[in-house]
């Protein structure tokens, strides 16, 4: 789950600027969990921004705005969509790509909220994060616990020398994620896991932009498995 939170509304005015019409995007997924792209957010949207003398012709809230199809099937059966001077999303920073990849590149596309990271939901309205997409996943060795993304300085080989009592030395109100990681994988009667020693990460798997075919991949699996 990716989470987002609200812009500065004058900062959203500042991009709005000379634009009288403005249709929006919400997101029924993530921001919507977020309060901060669902129905709701869509309504106060609406108010601050007719009270501000730009007025909103139209809005969607599909169920995945990072979802293509999803944002063309509105942008050709909507026409107050194509007409607006500017789109404004309130979705993470893959749903404003989305939509703007979508649109006539003579139509401005504008986000409403900041993209932070990709969250594990403890319960509704509380998220951590838990992975940072970096494409070299080490959590089987880990006990599931990333020190990629929960470690400060990022350590693959155990804790720094600036753990004390247990807390991490860069913001001590956290746990050292290497200490938990010991914890659990004593708990699970797997500590040889950590005599093996883990190579510098390979950052060539995360560059970006990055894209993945899955379709075409399975179906030419499939091609060659019939030959």
């Amino acid at each position: 789950m990716i989470i987002t939170k609200k812009k500065d509304i004058k900062a959203i005015l500042a991009s709005l600027e000379g634009k009288k019409t403005v249709y929006l995007f919400g997101c029924n997924s993530c921001a919507e969990q977020c309060a901060t792209g669902g129905e709701k957010e869509l309504k106060e949207m609406t108010a601050i921004l007719e009270e501000n003398g730009i007025k909103v012709v139209g809005a969607s809230l599909p169920e995945e705005t990072c979802y293509r199809q999803l944002v063309l099937k509105d942008y050709r059966n909507k026409p107050e969509f194509r007409e607006a001077e500017a789109v404004l999303v309130l979705a993470c920073g893959a749903g404003v790509r989305t939509v703007a990849d979508s649109v006539e590149e003579t139509q401005p596309v504008f986000p409403a909220l900041d993209s932070f990271f990709l969250a594990t939901v403890e319960r509704v309205g509380r998220f951590f994060e838990g992975c940072s997409l970096c494409g070299e996943c080490v959590l089987d060795a880990t006990g599931g616990i990333c020190p990629h993304t929960e470690c400060p300085k990022g350590l693959l080989n155990g804790p720094c020398g600036g753990v004390a009592h247990g807390k991490c030395e860069v913001n001590i109100e956290c746990d050292c994620a290497w200490v938990r990681i010991y914890n659990r994988l004593e708990k699970q009667g797997r500590l040889d896991a950590l005599k093996k020693i883990t190579a510098p990460k390979d950052h060539s798997v995360g560059i970006r932009p990055r894209k993945v075919l899955l379709r075409e991949s399975a179906r030419s699996a499939d091609r060659k498995d019939k030959k």
